[in-house]
């Protein structure tokens, strides 16, 4: 396209030929854009005059130019304007109505019949994709068509103008597949300085160039800076036309464009909504590149958060914020159910207005009289009477002829393969192959002889060939589902060459392993040398063509399965006869044959049609066209070839290399038959190809493209014709409109077009029609896409052995609107999409298999295809190694493309790429795309000619096997159908809530353990109020009765401790805290103690001087960084006037790693125990009121809060008692516990219970564990021990560490028969899966499943429930996950769909009241909500013990009463969700057991799209998902959902957890995620009791500290 500021200028000749030379430059990817723009404004700059400023925008010129035939616009748009396409369009419709012409398209770009001399340089704004189809080899034609590619820049330079900014995800560098350092240096951002005085006068030097070079992060800081310089555009038209009048600002002229406004379109956005963040005044803070340009932002909070992670977030949240495509719609949302949006039709679609179609039939087959009877024998005749003709040429890989197979031979060596198989295989009395027996045809597409020879030896013979492909190795893509083909056919004998024998793999022995899925198969090698000649009276039986099986081609289906097409031998003979009518075969043609021979167009024209008519086939081998592009043609000239079959690739790639070939004539061509012609966009490829040879001779009506299918054979050609003046039929249609199944011709309103040719009439002796793709079989509207129909003796019969899929496709009868069939012939169908047109032109738009119905639109995916190749440059993606195919998602077919990526391009280019496809898709199609994947060069799996095997790699995407190197997903833009977001109702007052609870029968959820007052029993310990009376008193009476047992690693007793052996150590320790400690009676002690006896007489010894202690658990020696500052901050929290430990720790508090982590100085004074006075106390102190402080426990909750809580004398004593009764807890028992002794139940249990009920504890560490994970359990079966105690995370080590060992550990006499209960002690929702695979695990050892349970405890009440001993055995329920997020329990079956397993979480304490309450009102609710666990007790915790007295917040955390109904009582706030549920199970006491399930924290609970997601829910499906995913964990941040995964596998495999994990949170929980980060193994933090430390993560995430492998922002 001249600039006319040019044409006015005659240019010296060696500067246009520098510019010609910048162009190709610039085409070849030779320089920058940037490099380019300024060359090209430094050579032509000297001769431009000054453009005036008033008529920039005026500046369009149109001209029309006539190619014989077709009428052909070119637009040439000038570069200082913005040129209006729509008026072009307008007079391009006049022009063409006024002529009366039949559709044609225009074209937008530089016109190919230009003389080269006039071809002056074309700048990149507005650059046609034209030029660059002969100087880049990688173009594929197939999909190119100019009106498109003009529409997708258009497209684009939009959104430009709409500045979406997408954020680029991040990687580790060891997973960027280039090394190159360009990749990291960030990229020039002063892209827009030098050239704002070029040319073209883009603002800002964003060149809307259909070479698409926008600056990646130019175009992502244009959206975070806000910047509001406004960008030129190729195009003014809005795909899909939105009533946004959106201005283009003309540089230049600083014009405004009038815009025809349409009516509004909801379906895209409208640039009014272009996000515009304000920068931050002076935030220039650049950061490492790796993450792209992220600036200083500011938080959801209003926090400013200087972190290239959340700066990236934010960017997602902003670009998230743009308006979501369709508004929502009505929903009906029941009690429980939340009811996915069902896609409503759009009231303004386009639906078919047209009368309903006829059945087009095809001319009469007329029947010439020497014909022959069947196939076999015209292979006798010619064989017999021209037994020197040539009937197939093979080529060598240098074009060279190899072979020449003639007639006679053709006949002598089939009728030697038909003897060898029908008498030599097995024996006489048991021949291996019968007539009418199946066989398969191996041979490699470089040997049609052989095949021939094979092929017709089975016919003659009477055996059915199925020709198949040769199977490389034993694990091709396919190849198992041609095996299973094979199977089901019954094949026992495959045919092959000698070559291709030896070339198969094969094992040490020698023999042909057998392939997987295949059956076992004689291989039979059918080179004459090899076979034996037959008897001189032998002679094949040949009959009349019949309805016997001739043959069984494959067919691979959408899903990867592999069907087989029977052809009858009438249905064989009546195909061959139409394609000689259709074609006007006659004896003797040459034809060059580029296709597959062994099925489809190639079979039937080059191996069947070709010997009915005694032609000459010139067969072109694959591997030639590989080496020689050309072959083809050069073949067509050497041997004057009247036909040549080829698809639309062999086209293109004769226009890639055709430049050096002088001596090429294609006259004696009379029909080229393109294969593929019923692929939409073959159109380009035949008009490019006859553009560049017409000058060779080619005629343009010598183009025939063709539809077929394997089915219904020839569907459909396109006739030579000698009159060159009737031209091809064409079709723009609306691509919005076939998306409705309606046909309607373009308005000049959109860009989105698909142009189509017309593939022929319908077959002689044929009748069609077009049916609904889906439903009965109805016949379609004149003006409605439907699926081709034929009826006709030249088809397939069946699917072999399928008599349903058969039904289905080959007997449908086609319905007229009134219901009956309109013939009494079944019809089959051609799984080809299409109408017929004007004259009975046959048209096809896609094929069945390739149609995508997204929101209850049809995209085809070749149309998607074609646009994401339309966006330039090409130098990312190879053109042919691209797959589109949808997954279902959510309820709906969701778009993936997956491309392989050039190895030289950089991840910013890749990620500028997709997010400009992306765009593209969204404006030409409007739908979006859900995942872009891109993967490294020649991994896609392929199918034996080199293309992509589509359903091979879905499979590999849907089980996360594809490895991509880029992943781009959009579920925001794409998912428009999830639930609406709850909508909070109005509270309800509480007279309602009753009176709705009486009449719906449900109580008021409320349940209560026994009733510590009314239990009788002997307990001595009941008449000391306090714990450090108990321990005197046990010291005089049973002074040598053993309390506590410590094991060491090797289960040998380490230490043990006797009643009175505490006693007096106890003393001493409060001696040495009166005297070398002078602490008061109220003084606050920090224990620091590892587990074990120590701990147990430090913290009596308090007790016994007043004192009030705490335990915290000590720093960890490998990891004092982390750890110390945690007991530094409980010591200085809960204002400790003094530390205890042992010497060890003392050294290690005052070690050098200890000086680098904390402040040492600032310690309380340290008092090491192991050296103790001699002496006793003057007295042991006794405290005057029961409610004064016992002791301090002090915990860090999983969200990060570390809350202390203050436990009383009282408190204490009836905590003890409420377990003794439990339990059943006396001195003759013992106990093991494994549990950390530092808070909670763990703390009550090591320290408290023994000394309380007189039992034998036995204390495990549960660090010992690691070294011996079988301790805990050998100690229980050795001490035989009826009770145990343990954490979950000592049953995971226990279940991971002894999985293997359970027949080892029974040798060694492991009997965990007599357990009866064996308790969890936890502060979560029982982790069900754990305790049933541990109870699974150890069911062999003596283990009861019924023994395992859980109890509950919190800060607020330390123990809640605890299984006992003689109450029922807890029990599962089945609980609605999608009725929970509303707050409601709905239980359901075992296995139904969304349901959730929840155990109960042990039996209710003595002693213990527990109502579920809302959280929010505080009013008492029903048993079917879920509420807050609500507790009152004597043994609740009196409040928090904090230093900063933030106690307002939770100061109704310990004494909160009922907004309603009791409003008396004073309760605890546990801070959990649960509810309670009465069974039918009855209590100790003879009452209905009220079962209580927790849910989850309130505080980690999330609250999303108005409903509440327990984190670990989504975890465990995430865990699902993959099985590289070890360990996963989810927190929000700015109500974006982020997924933290653990990868246990190659850092290649982190890509594809991506969309897996996108899917299953999709699919389970109606969440879209915003973030997927994955992370080595072991990175998620996890406290002491096993909890995840979401916060942490969080924390650490945004801080950008967890060295992610990859993180993946969804858009």
């Amino acid at each position: 396209m001249a600039d006319r500021s040019l044409e006015s200028v005659s240019l010296p000749l060696e500067v246009r030929a520098r510019l010609a030379e910048l162009e190709l430059e610039l085409s070849e990817g030779d320089i920058t854009q940037k490099g380019y723009e300024k060359k090209r404004s430094k050579l032509i700059g000297a001769y431009l005059p000054q453009p005036p400023a008033a008529n920039g925008a005026a500046a369009v010129r149109c001209r029309l130019q006539h190619s014989e035939g077709a009428a052909r616009r070119v637009l040439r748009t000038a570069n200082i304007g913005v040129c209006d396409i729509r008026e072009a369009a307008a007079r391009e419709r006049a022009a063409s109505t006024a002529g009366n012409r039949p559709l044609f398209y225009f074209r937008f770009g530089v016109d190919q019949a230009l003389p080269q001399e006039r071809r002056t340089p074309v700048t990149p704004s507005s650059s046609s994709r034209y030029h660059r189809r002969r100087s880049s080899g990688s173009r594929d034609e197939r999909y190119r068509s100019d009106v498109h590619t003009e529409a997708v820049q258009a497209a684009l330079a939009k959104h430009k103008e709409r500045k979406m900014a997408v954020p680029m995800p991040s990687k580790r560098r060891s997973l960027v597949v280039q090394t190159s350092m360009d990749a990291y240096t960030p990229p020039d951002t002063s892209s827009g300085s030098e050239d704002e005085g070029s040319v073209q006068g883009d603002s800002q030097g964003t060149p809307t160039s259909s070479q698409g070079s926008i600056n990646m992060e130019h175009w992502i800081s244009q959206a975070i800076h806000g910047s509001t310089t406004s960008t030129t555009s190729s195009s003014s038209t809005q795909s899909g036309g939105s009533g946004a009048a959106h201005r283009l600002a003309d540089v230049m002229a600083q014009t405004h464009i009038e815009n025809h406004s349409a009516p509004p379109d909801v379906t895209t956005y409208t640039s009014e909504h272009s996000i515009q963040v304000e920068r931050p005044q002076g935030s220039t803070a650049r950061v490492a590149p790796k993450y792209g340009n992220a600036e200083l932002m500011e938080t959801g909070d209003g926090v400013p958060v200087s972190s290239r992670v959340s700066a990236k977030i934010q960017q997602l949240v902003n670009t998230l914020k743009r308006p979501k495509r369709p508004p929502l719609r009505e929903f009906f949302v029941d009690d429980f159910e939340e009811l996915l949006e069902v896609q409503q039709p759009d009231p303004n679609q386009p639906k078919p207005e047209g009368a309903q179609m006829l059945a087009m039939r095809g001319e009469q087959l007329g029947v010439v009289t020497n014909w022959p009877p069947s196939l076999e024998a015209a292979l006798q005749r010619w064989g017999t009477i021209s037994p020197k003709a040539p009937c197939l040429t093979t080529m060598d890989t240098n074009g060279k002829p190899l072979y020449i197979l003639t007639y006679g031979k053709l006949w002598t060596r089939s009728m030697k393969v038909a003897y060898n198989i029908l008498h030599k295989l097995g024996t006489k009395q048991e021949p291996m192959v019968r007539p009418g027996d199946r066989v398969t045809l191996v041979f490699p597409n470089n040997d049609p002889a052989a095949f021939m020879v094979a092929f017709y030896g089975c016919l003659l013979a009477e055996v059915v060939p199925v020709p198949i492909e040769v199977p490389l190795t034993r694990k091709d893509a396919g190849s198992q589902q041609i095996g299973f083909l094979l199977g089901s056919c019954g094949v026992t004998v495959a045919l092959t060459s000698d070559a291709c024998h030896k070339g198969l793999p094969k094992s040490p022995t020698g023999e042909i392993p057998q392939f997987k899925g295949w059956p076992k198969l004689l291989w039979f090698v059918t080179e004459s040398k090899h076979l034996s000649k037959p008897p001189r009276d032998w002679f094949p039986h040949i009959k009349d063509a019949n309805n016997d099986t001739a043959y069984i081609e494959y067919k691979t289906c959408k899903d990867g399965s592999v069907l087989g097409v029977t052809v009858t031998r009438i249905a064989l003979l009546t195909h061959c006869q139409a394609l000689t009518q259709a074609c006007g075969y006659t004896e003797a043609e040459t034809i060059v044959n580029v296709l597959d021979f062994k099925k489809d167009v190639g079979l039937w024209h080059g191996i069947l049609t070709s010997v009915m008519n005694m032609m000459h086939v010139i067969s072109i081998p694959y591997s030639l066209m590989k080496v020689n592009p050309l072959s083809w043609i050069q073949k067509v000239c050497q041997y004057k070839a009247k036909v040549a079959c080829v698809k639309s690739r062999d086209m293109h790639w004769a226009l890639v290399a055709h430049r050096d070939q002088r001596d090429i004539n294609l006259s004696s061509l009379r029909m080229l038959i393109v294969a593929d012609g019923a692929n939409p966009w073959s159109i380009s490829s035949c008009d490019a190809f006859l553009n560049v040879f017409q000058s060779k001779g080619l005629r343009q009506e010598v183009i025939c493209p063709c539809a077929s299918s394997p089915e219904a054979l020839t569907v459909a050609i396109r006739r030579p014709t000698d009159d060159s003046n009737q031209p091809p039929g064409r079709g723009v249609l609306s691509m919005h409109g076939l998306t409705y199944g309606v046909i309607r011709v373009d308005s000049e309103e959109k860009l989105s077009v698909l142009t189509v040719q017309d593939v022929g009439l319908v077959m002689p002796g044929a009748i069609m029609c077009s049916v609904k793709p889906d439903g009965i079989p109805q016949l379609c509207k004149t003006d409605e896409i439907g699926e081709l129909c034929v009826c006709a003796i030249a088809t397939g019969t069946s699917y072999y052995g399928l008599s349903g899929m058969t039904k289905n496709t080959f007997e449908v009868f086609p319905m007229t609107s009134s219901g009956g069939p309109i013939t009494e012939y079944p019809f089959i169908r051609t799984g080809l999409l299409g109408f017929i047109g004007p004259g009975g032109l046959v048209f096809v738009i896609g094929k069945m298999d390739g149609l995508m119905v997204v929101s209850g639109r049809r995209h085809n995916a070749d149309d998607i295809v074609a646009t994401a190749l339309a966006v330039e440059p090409m130098k990312f993606v190879y053109r042919g190694r691209i797959a589109v195919f949808s997954v279902s998602v959510l309820h709906d077919e969701r778009i993936v493309i997956v491309a392989e990526q050039r190895p030289d391009s950089t991840e910013e280019d890749s990620f500028q790429w997709m997010s400009r496809v992306l765009q593209a898709i969204d404006s030409i199609h409007q739908v979006g795309v859900y995942c872009l994947a891109l993967v490294p060069a020649n991994t896609l799996p392929k199918t034996p000619l080199g293309g992509i095997h589509l359903s091979e790699t879905k499979q590999l995407f849907l089980e996360g096997s594809l490895h991509p190197c880029n992943v781009l997903m959009c579920p925001h833009t794409c998912v428009t159908n999830l639930p609406k977001p709850r909508q909070k109702q109005p509270e309800i007052g509480p007279a309602s809530v009753m009176v709705g609870n009486l009449v719906s029968g449900k109580r008021i959820a409320q349940a209560s353990g026994r009733d510590l007052g009314q239990i009788e029993d002997n307990d001595q310990a009941r008449k000391f109020l306090f714990l450090s009376e108990v321990l005197q008193w046990r010291a005089q009476t049973t002074p040598d009765h053993v309390l506590y047992t410590l094991l060491n690693c090797r289960g040998t007793i380490a230490n043990s401790l006797t009643c009175v052996q505490l006693h007096k150590r106890a003393e001493k320790i409060a001696v040495m805290l009166m005297e070398r400690g002078h602490l008061q009676d109220g003084d606050h002690v920090a224990l620091v103690y590892p587990p074990g006896i120590d701990l147990i007489a430090a913290f009596y010894g308090c007790l016994y001087a007043g004192c009030v202690p705490i335990t915290v658990r000590p720093p960890h020696p490998q990891n004092i960084a982390t750890t110390l500052p945690t007991v530094k901050m409980i010591v200085e929290v809960s204002r400790s006037a003094c530390l205890m430990t042992t010497q060890l720790i003392c050294k290690l508090l005052r070690s050098r790693e200890a000086a680098a982590a904390v402040d040492v100085r600032t310690w309380p004074p340290v008092l090491d125990t192991d050296d103790l006075p001699k002496k006793r106390p003057a007295q042991i102190y006794k405290p005057s009121n029961p409610e004064m402080l016992a002791y301090l426990d002090f915990s860090v909750s999983t969200t990060g809060m570390l809350a202390g809580v203050k436990m009383s004398h009282a408190a204490t004593s009836a905590f003890c008692r409420s377990i003794k009764l439990q339990c059943e807890l006396y001195p003759s028992r013992e106990v093991a516990i494994c549990l950390d002794p530092y808070c909670g139940l763990g703390f009550v249990l090591w320290c408290l219970c023994s000394v309380y009920s007189g039992h034998q504890s036995i204390l495990i560490p549960p660090s010992e564990l690691e070294t011996n994970p079988a301790l805990w359990l050998l100690a229980v079966s050795q001490y035989k021990v009826r009770d145990t105690f343990c954490s979950y995370s000592v049953m995971e080590l226990c279940t991971k560490g002894l999985g293997s060992q359970t027949e080892s550990l029974k040798a060694r006499g492991l009997d965990l028969s007599r357990v009866r209960t064996c308790v969890v002690v936890a502060e979560e929702r029982p982790r069900i899966a754990l305790t049933q695979s541990f109870s699974k695990l150890f069911k062999d050892l003596g283990l009861h499943p019924r023994a395992v349970s859980t109890s509950l405890g919190c800060r607020v009440n330390l123990a809640i429930c605890l299984q006992g001993t003689s109450g029922p055995d807890p029990t599962t329920v089945y609980v609605d996950m999608r009725a929970l997020r509303h707050d409601r329990v709905r239980l359901v079956e075992r296995g139904s769909p969304h349901s959730l397993p929840l155990m109960e979480s042990g039996k209710i304490l003595p002693g213990v009241r527990i109502i579920i309450a809302n959280p929010e009102t505080k009013g008492p609710l029903g048993d079917s909500h879920l509420g807050e666990i609500w507790v009152h007790s004597t043994h609740n915790a009196s409040g928090y013990f904090t230093i900063y007295g933030d106690e307002s917040l939770q100061s109704d955390h310990f004494n909160s009463r009922l907004s309603f109904g009791d409003t008396q009582t004073i309760w605890a706030r546990t801070g959990y969700l649960g509810f309670l549920r009465r069974t039918e199970l009855t209590d100790a006491n003879g009452e209905r057991h009220d079962a209580l399930y927790v849910v989850g924290a309130l505080d980690e609970a999330m609250e999303l799209r108005g409903m509440r997601y327990h984190p670990i829910d989504i975890e465990t499906s995430v865990i699902r998902a993959h099985k590289s995913i070890t360990e996963c964990a989810v927190f929000t941040w700015t109500n974006l959902l982020v997924v933290v995964v653990e990868l246990d596998g190659s850092e290649q495999e982190a890509l594809d957890l991506v969309p897996l994990v996108t899917n299953v949170v999709l699919e389970e929980h109606y969440l879209i995620v915003g973030v997927v980060v994955v992370v080595d193994i072991g990175v998620i933090p996890i406290n002491s009791r096993g909890e995840k430390q979401r916060m942490h993560l969080r924390d650490g995430f945004l801080a950008d500290q967890l060295d992610p492998i990859y993180v993946a922002y969804n858009m």
